[in-house]
């Protein structure tokens, strides 16, 4: 399965048959390639933010009192799993990232998306490439 199909299928799918969908979704390696994204993906994501990014998996709170930026977008930092997943928040929407062994798992959303739902379709896909050791 290509990359662009787990982001077409598996990150950007219909939620529980509402006709719901993640704003945006991504999955990027480690080093800050992108392997395959949504169309609706910020284009501009900077080295520097997968550097943030990667820096809070491996010293937890790293972004708290700075915020998680990508696109430019600032977000609030709220609870994740240390090492593992990180959560953002801004306005009535926000992001979800899971870390695998190979590359990062980018949800992002809007209402009526809720942050539970969004969760639960990134640390999933996430979870399972884990699981393919990906």
């Amino acid at each position: 399965m290509s990359w662009q199909t787990y982001v077409d299928d598996h990150l950007m799918c219909d939620i529980d048959g509402l006709g719901q969908h993640l704003s945006a979704a991504a999955i990027v390696g480690l080093d800050g390639s992108v392997w395959a994204q949504s169309s609706t993906f910020p284009p501009q994501i900077k080295p520097e933010e997968i550097t943030g990014i990667m820096k809070d998996f491996d010293e937890p709170g790293h972004l708290a009192p700075t915020g998680l930026h990508l696109g430019g977008t600032k977000y609030m930092v709220i609870q994740g799993e240390p090492g593992a997943v990180i959560r953002g928040k801004k306005g009535s929407g926000g992001v979800t990232i899971k870390k695998t062994s190979q590359a990062l798992v980018f949800g992002m959303y809007e209402e009526p998306v809720t942050a539970g739902q969004c969760n639960m379709i990134v640390e999933s896909l996430g979870d399972y490439l884990v699981d393919q050791g990906l």
